[in-house]
């Protein structure tokens, strides 16, 4: 079998997302989770956009040498040359080249003729390929670009050194057939085609990014740009685990293979939900919370005779257990560290007596404690660790009177601040109270609140997102009260801010 590279993009293209802004230390997090799953190619970022893009993409090549690190630049010398500062440091770095080739962006955006953009592609790979062996070059719009000129812009980049060409559905314009046909057009028509890998990078316009990536490697591509739950662009990428189980699943189709770790796979979606704030939809193939559950009888009596009558994939082959344990409060230790390292989670003695503590105080608030309760009260005690400022205390007042609100706050030293303020409801009201204690200017821009599990004692997870000096810090807090979880997302919140004034 033939094996597909994965391009993974979920911190460029993916971080394009509107709202979706991760910091470096986020990005380096979910670029050791990429390397745990297995992934071939990561596209750090895009260095000449931002000193904290730059930083981020340096950071990630000098620490995470298994995968290829990839930097994004434009056919512009200041481009290559910064991506290259910052890739150098990686065991294997990578430039990524892109410029458009369509009629519509040469005319209406770039005002350019298809031979200057010819040149400038040409050149710009030379020179990438004057610091590194490993180039790719991508016209960008291919799908609504004439193929001869594609086959023209290919060839000429190839021959400068381009040893990978990315035909890109900027757009996602494109039908499977026609975009399968582009590709197999080029393995006829660009001469030197074999002396370069060819990629596809597919968008969700019209719902089409995973069949047409497929499509492409049905026709003879081997290389796939894909990020985490598909985000990106505007209705977002092609989706790496739907792409990869796919391969997986209809192996017996495809005859390909990936280098993923598919156990890998839930752990990262769920990574990448948190950092970004970007929930998972329900029904979301492979990652979805409805992804392996079934609720019609008769789905149900099938799948306890035989799984494989509903289900096309066990859940363990992307890290979901397969068996549901329930946990109450009852429970003991050795039952909830058992559960977590069945969740893929391994915790220090320290992290897991605080997470073993808050599960009993959650677990005499309800009666059973589902899978998504635990990994909320993880991922609640990994964002407490660092804190400048802890909640200790939260008294609130409200209904037909003036909303008032009492808050303790305990510093790193042990000292503990109190204050109480009035507001137009009773988050506000905490959140004057805090600002009083902590004192640092800022402006909430965005407040969230969704139900991590059903029903009435569902625990509540909050995001917030607040804005200083232009820069935005996003927060999330987790309770069974949603006051105390709006109290938890905003110090999270100032918590990262603050941690961002000391480094700074």
């Amino acid at each position: 079998m033939d094996r597909v590279i994965i391009f993974d993009t979920t911190l460029r293209d993916g971080e394009q997302a509107a709202g979706g802004t991760l910091n470096i230390q986020e990005k380096l997090e979910i670029a050791r989770q990429l390397e745990r799953l297995g992934v071939d190619v990561i596209e750090a970022g895009f260095p000449i956009s931002s000193p904290g893009d730059f930083t981020a993409v340096e950071a990630i090549a000098k620490e995470v040498r298994t995968p290829v690190i990839c930097g994004l630049a434009r056919a512009h010398p200041d481009d290559i040359d910064r991506a290259w500062e910052a890739v150098k440091g990686a065991e294997h770095p990578r430039i990524h080249v892109f410029l458009s080739s369509s009629d519509i962006h040469l005319v209406y955006q770039l005002k350019k003729s298809r031979q200057e953009i010819l040149e400038m592609a040409r050149s710009m790979v030379a020179r990438a390929r004057k610091y590194l062996d490993d180039v790719e070059f991508s016209p960008m719009d291919a799908s609504r670009t004439e193929p001869e000129y594609i086959y023209q812009i290919l060839e000429a980049t190839i021959a400068a050194g381009a040893t990978t060409v990315n035909i890109p559905d900027t757009v996602g314009y494109a039908t499977p057939e026609e975009f399968g046909g582009l590709i197999e057009g080029i393995f006829k028509n660009v001469p030197n085609i074999g002396q370069a890998v060819v990629s596809v990078h597919c968008h969700n316009d019209l719902g089409l990014a995973v069949a047409n990536s497929l499509e492409a490697l049905r026709r003879g591509a081997r290389q796939v740009e894909c990020t985490i739950n598909g985000i990106g662009e505007r209705a977002g990428n092609a989706s790496l685990e739907e792409i990869v189980m796919a391969i997986k699943t209809r192996q017996n189709f495809y005859d390909l293979t990936t280098g993923v770790d598919s156990t890998q796979i839930y752990k990262t979606s769920r990574l990448v939900s948190e950092l970004t704030g970007f929930a998972v939809q329900p029904n979301k193939a492979i990652v979805g919370a409805n992804a392996f559950r079934h609720e019609s009888g008769i789905h149900q009596d099938g799948v306890i005779k035989m799984p494989i009558t509903f289900e096309i994939m066990e859940p363990k082959t992307v890290g979901i257990p397969a068996s549901k344990l329930v946990l109450g409060k009852l429970s003991g230790r050795h039952a909830f560290r058992e559960r977590l390292a069945e969740l893929g989670y391994t915790l220090s003695e320290e992290n897991f007596s605080r997470a073993f503590a808050a599960f009993k105080d959650l677990a005499d608030k309800k009666k059973d404690v589902t899978d998504k309760d635990i990994e909320s009260l993880v991922a609640e005690e990994k964002r407490t660790v660092a804190e400048t400022y802890h909640l200790d205390r939260l008294q609130v007042t409200c209904g037909s009177g003036i909303p008032t609100a009492s808050v303790v706050l305990t510093d790193r030293d042990g000292n503990s601040q109190a204050d109480t303020a009035l507001g137009t409801g009773p988050v506000d009201a905490v959140y004057k109270a805090i600002n009083k204690i902590v004192q640092v200017p800022n402006a909430l821009t965005e407040f969230t609140v969704k139900s991590v599990t059903e029903g009435i004692d569902a625990i509540g997870e909050v995001l917030v997102r607040i804005e200083n000096e232009g820069i935005t810090y996003t927060g999330r807090g987790a309770d069974t009260d949603i006051i105390i979880a709006s109290a938890k997302a905003y110090m999270n919140a100032l918590n990262r801010l603050l941690a961002a004034k000391k480094t700074g």
